[in-house]
């Protein structure tokens, strides 16, 4: 799991595997369609690896305390 913090100190958190190839990616702006990339520089400022997605779910879960914002359909 990893938490970024975009340029308008915003947050943006998400599961992924190899740490530093995806921030490549966020910094970088190679999906267009992200979050992160109307939001760069983007700065790690969490990383942990978790043993099983269950573990990840519960610790984003005490992060947010528990609220998980709907996305809205519109950008």
């Amino acid at each position: 799991m990893s938490i970024l913090r975009c340029f308008h100190e915003s947050y943006y958190k998400g599961v992924i595997s190899d740490a530093e190839l995806r921030f490549s990616q966020y910094q970088t702006g190679r999906f267009p369609e992200s979050y992160t990339h109307k939001r760069r520089p983007v700065e790690l400022v969490f990383f942990y690896v978790f043993n099983d997605i269950n573990q990840t779910t519960a610790f984003e879960k005490q992060v947010t305390g528990g609220r998980r914002k709907k996305r809205s359909p519109y950008k």
